[in-house]
């Protein structure tokens, strides 16, 4: 009976493993097949960025809904549901040629995450009941959804070297397949039996709030800022924020209770939550951009190169819990994320040079580095910083933090990227203004730098167009590492404010170790 338990929960880990490693590959083995996507399918540059942001708007959108579904109708039913919908909208992706629809399965897609996301910690936490075990688990799976983030970029260059890039989403048809078989098999069934209503109201304002938020950085340079439709998709995007606030102050059972803010330790690791997901994260989308065209790395050699910037974030996370319990995590975040912007400190520096690769290997180990540093403190903080019971809506803020300012930044960043090179194109290089300069700076930031030397008349008086636009994209790219180094900095000192030096400093220290003064 005891060795069919052992088995029985081996391969229920086992389950939510895999789901996991889908998780953290299907965000980290895409964008190095962006450029393709591009190029087969003739996508705009902001269609490019949907592409990543409709996966992470979605999962910001029903992560609050998915858990409070899962406890009223069965975490292993959700989850089932959600690792077959996975499936099925990877095969979507893969077997496509428009982009719209890839767009539209991508947030599909992302809905399916979250649901598998939400489902795996609470089945974690249920069927795995004595602590060692519960422990092991959660490692395990911290381990693996670390590996799938780390090795997609690898893994995303590798399929698109060797087979087609329709593969690095029909991948995930096959792997659902054994996911779904051994959840059907293995894990237990779970429920809530106080599982609180569905904060529609919450729900709604927030998926609104963020989707306006999104589309006005990726339209307004078409659009313009100061127009009217711009105006209103901001203020739209305002207004429900704002309903948003309201909904969860005055609902009885609020997604986000709002009093937690009150707590240090809790708004200074949210805080750092936010600060790397404007930073380290929507950099990934861009970074083998970089690599492809302005150093002129493969798709294997490129794979390898972002493996510099996410490879760190796996070895980091055991040195940041010593250091936090040792320290005080009001330190440690901060540093984190200072770590971070020195990374991209690093990497700016290197895009000045003449030889703009000789800093980006530093560069990204060092925002690897800061990244590991900042991660696990954050989760951990965040969660114990509130009371048991209401743990779960503590990790609900967090991943909402993250995915809302993932998608966001995703956005900004490109627009970053836009406006530099087009800054370059005028200033540099004399490019004319006009309205086909802004189509050429996206095809740039794209990637596509042949086609736009191929059909821009604007170019005929440059003797290398081909190098004028690479420098082009690189000074793009400068302007971009120096958003991520400011937000990262930026947020390191809200962070530690919020955390309150005083306070952080209030410890205790023994022969070995300090002892931290209970969080305000």
């Amino acid at each position: 009976m005891n060795a069919a338990h052992e088995r029985r929960g081996a391969l229920a880990l086992a389950a939510i493993c895999l789901s996991a490693l889908m998780l953290g590959l299907e965000i980290s083995s895409v964008p190095p097949i962006l450029s393709t996507i591009e190029q087969v399918m003739g996508a705009s540059f902001r269609q490019l960025q949907w592409v990543m942001a409709a996966y992470t708007i979605a999962m910001t959108t029903i992560l609050m809904a998915t858990g409070t579904l899962a406890d009223r109708y069965g975490r292993k039913r959700i989850f089932m549901a959600g690792i077959a919908a996975f499936g099925v909208t990877s095969l979507v992706c893969g077997l496509t040629e428009n982009i719209q629809v890839l767009i539209a399965a991508r947030f599909l897609q992302g809905l399916s995450a979250a649901m598998m996301l939400i489902c795996q910690v609470a089945i974690l936490s249920s069927q795995f009941r004595d602590s060692a075990k519960r422990s092991s688990a959660f490692a395990w799976w911290g381990v693996i959804f670390g590996v799938g983030l780390g090795f997609g970029p690898i893994v995303g260059g590798a399929i698109l070297a060797f087979a087609s890039w329709k593969w690095v989403f029909l991948v995930h048809g096959a792997l659902s397949v054994i996911t779904l078989a051994l959840a059907y098999s293995a894990v237990e069934e779970s429920r809530d039996p106080h599982a609180k209503h569905l904060d529609v109201a919450g729900i709604l304002t927030l998926s609104v709030g963020v989707f306006c938020l999104v589309l006005f950085v990726t339209q307004g340079p078409v659009l313009g800022f100061s127009s009217l439709s711009a105006l209103g998709i901001i203020g739209l995007s305002v207004a429900s924020f704002i309903g948003f606030a309201v909904a969860e102050m005055t609902s009885a059972r609020p997604m986000i209770d709002f009093s937690a803010f009150k707590i240090r330790n809790f708004s200074g690791a949210l805080a750092g939550s936010v600060g790397m997901n404007l930073s380290f994260w929507p950099f990934i989308v861009y970074l083998p951009i970089y690599f492809q065209v302005a150093l002129g790395y493969d798709n294997v050699q490129t794979g390898l190169a972002v493996l510099a910037y996410t490879l760190p974030t796996l070895f980091m996370p055991a040195v940041a819990e010593r250091l936090s319990a040792r320290y005080h995590p009001g330190f440690v975040i901060p540093a984190g994320l200072s770590g971070i912007g020195t990374g991209f400190v690093l990497m700016a520096l290197g895009s000045l040079s003449t030889q703009p690769g000789w800093l980006m290997m530093p560069g990204c180990i060092v925002a690897g580095i800061g990244l590991g540093l900042t991660n696990t403190p954050v989760a951990n903080t965040i969660t114990a910083a509130l009371p048991g019971e209401r743990a779960g809506m503590a990790s609900g803020a967090d991943m909402s933090a993250r995915m809302t300012s993932l998608a966001f930044s995703i956005a900004l960043m490109g627009l970053v990227l836009v406006e530099g090179a087009m800054a370059f194109l005028t200033h540099s290089l004399n490019v004319p203004s006009g309205p086909g300069l802004r189509l050429f700076a996206e095809k740039i930031a794209a990637g596509d730098i042949n086609v736009v030397v191929q059909n821009a008349a604007l170019l005929a008086h440059l003797a290398s167009p081909a190098d004028a636009l690479k420098a082009a994209l690189v000074h793009g790219f400068g302007w971009v590492m120096a958003y991520g180094a400011g937000s990262a900095f930026l947020l390191a000192l809200i962070s530690l404010l919020i955390f309150s030096p005083r306070k952080a400093m209030a410890t205790t220290c023994g022969a070995t170790a300090c002892q931290v003064s209970p969080p305000a």
